[in-house]
């Protein structure tokens, strides 16, 4: 299994990245921390190499991902979508692994 991107969310991503005034060889990190009202929450973050041997990297629409082995198992099968519409404003993702979500997508439970 890996983390796969949705080509609203890989083209937005190429735009943060080009406004930020990363390369296109910049790969995004994609993680798990504690925090939020459900006790995980996600991260992002542009990182321009692996930092971790046992980093996982994926790669999907262009899109080259690192992920920490811990964050791996909570995000295994995950889909990271974008949407601009009126009901939601940002990234979202995608989780067959989180059993509970708080109301505003940001923070998850197993």
């Amino acid at each position: 299994m890996s983390i796969s991107i949705s080509e609203q969310a890989a083209r937005r991503i190429e735009e943060i990245r080009t406004e930020q005034g990363f390369s296109a060889d910049t790969a995004l990190r994609v993680s798990v921390v504690s925090g939020g009202c459900s006790g995980l929450t996600y991260n992002l973050d542009f990182e321009k190499s692996p930092g971790d041997a046992s980093d996982q990297v994926f790669e999907d629409q262009g899109i080259r991902m690192v992920v920490d082995m811990r964050s791996f198992l909570y995000l295994a099968g995950t889909m990271l979508d974008y949407s601009d519409g009126l009901t939601g404003l940002g990234f979202h993702f995608n989780n067959p692994n989180a059993a509970r979500s708080c109301s505003c997508g940001e923070s998850f439970s197993l």
